[in-house]
């Protein structure tokens, strides 16, 4: 796959995708009903958002809500059924005609209002005391929408509003990614297979594997080399659009044994205020699988650790330049005695390469 998309890119120097092309592939991308299959069916998002609205009834109960980016509407009926006394369901693609059929069946259209168009363009009657959204993406902001909730607050929310989950954190850990060990080493089986020696292939096939694109998988638990590291914490009633132009921080970890690594797993965490105590939804490799899983960086190389190793260094996450919506992530990191590397990553974008 890895140098099947490098050919795509060779194929096509990606020219900057005008920004209203930009939106239009992202919420087509929506259309559909595979996605909203995968994110209601994600048992952890959608029970986490549904305790977390009933558990904030408090907060919710005879209030006007916002959601922004509605998808089916689920999360404005669960905040009616909290009690709102009126919810906008704003969402942009075509998903809403079947957010309304949804709302009607549950005999909710009387409080539940969905408004298809963006935040950014909607007319809303009324300021709103709740903002709630599942905004979050691949890596937290790989396509995400935190720029439409915040500019929703900013234009919508009254003062002392309540947005639902209050606050994201973004970690970081070394792991050893058994995967592509094997595959690494497969190269050197080929003679005693077949009487061919293709050792020589090893150093083509890291360049292919160990690429710099950020691959969506479920890290094993056993395969995280270190307690992970939390780089980054933004507050959603206060974090600016601007200062997610670059959202960084520095880390340190230290092994926890004798391993390879051979890749950063970043993960993380959102988190509702709740009367009681707050609650996380958390997609951390440690924790039930959600459909986020985690994203994976690999190094140019394994590095040698042993127990206490530190691994040390800063990531940055901004967006790429090519589309907005997309994410890059750049590390710079050192381990052991190692002198600092760097790398930076993004995900690999097929839409734009198929439709460019």
């Amino acid at each position: 796959w890895g140098n099947l998309s490098e050919k795509m890119s060779h194929v096509v120097k990606k020219r900057k995708l005008d920004k209203s092309r930009q939106d239009r592939l992202y919420f087509d991308s929506y259309s559909d009903v595979t996605i909203h299959e995968e994110m209601i069916a994600d048992h952890v998002r959608t029970n986490t958002y549904r305790t977390a609205i009933l558990r904030n009834t408090e907060s919710i109960r005879g209030k006007v809500v916002l959601d922004v980016g509605a998808g089916t509407g689920v999360l404005s009926i669960f905040c009616a059924q909290a009690g709102a006394k009126k919810v906008y369901a704003v969402e942009a693609c075509s998903i809403a005609e079947q957010a309304v059929k949804i709302v009607k069946h549950n005999n909710m259209e009387d409080r539940v209002e969905v408004i298809r168009g963006t935040v950014e363009t909607v007319d809303l009657p009324e300021k709103v005391e709740v903002i709630v959204s599942e905004w979050m993406g691949y890596a937290l902001l790989h396509e995400s929408m935190l720029n439409s909730v915040l500019y929703a607050r900013d234009k919508w929310l009254k003062p002392g509003g309540v947005i639902l989950p209050s606050k994201a954190e973004l970690y970081i850990a070394p792991i050893s990614d058994p995967v592509v060990e094997d595959r690494l080493h497969f190269w050197y089986t080929v003679k005693d297979q077949y009487g061919v020696d293709m050792s020589c292939m090893s150093d083509f096939a890291q360049r292919c594997i160990m690429n710099s694109d950020i691959t969506v998988n479920s890290v094993t638990v056993e395969d995280v080399l270190s307690h992970p590291a939390r780089f980054a914490e933004l507050d959603l009633s206060s974090v600016t659009v601007e200062e997610l132009r670059a959202v960084k921080g520095h880390f340190r970890c230290s092994s926890f044994g004798s391993a390879a690594v051979n890749a950063f797993c970043v993960y993380f965490t959102v988190t509702f205020p709740c009367p009681d105590k707050p609650l996380v939804l958390s997609t951390s490799p440690f924790k039930p699988e959600t459909h986020w899983k985690q994203a994976v960086l690999y190094l140019d190389a394994p590095v040698e650790v042993v127990q206490d190793t530190p691994v040390t260094g800063e990531v940055s996450m901004y967006p790429s330049e090519d589309s907005a919506r997309h994410i890059c992530i750049h590390v710079d990191y050192s381990i052991g005695e190692q002198k600092t590397q760097s790398k930076t990553f993004s995900i690999p974008d097929w839409s734009s390469e198929a439709q460019s």
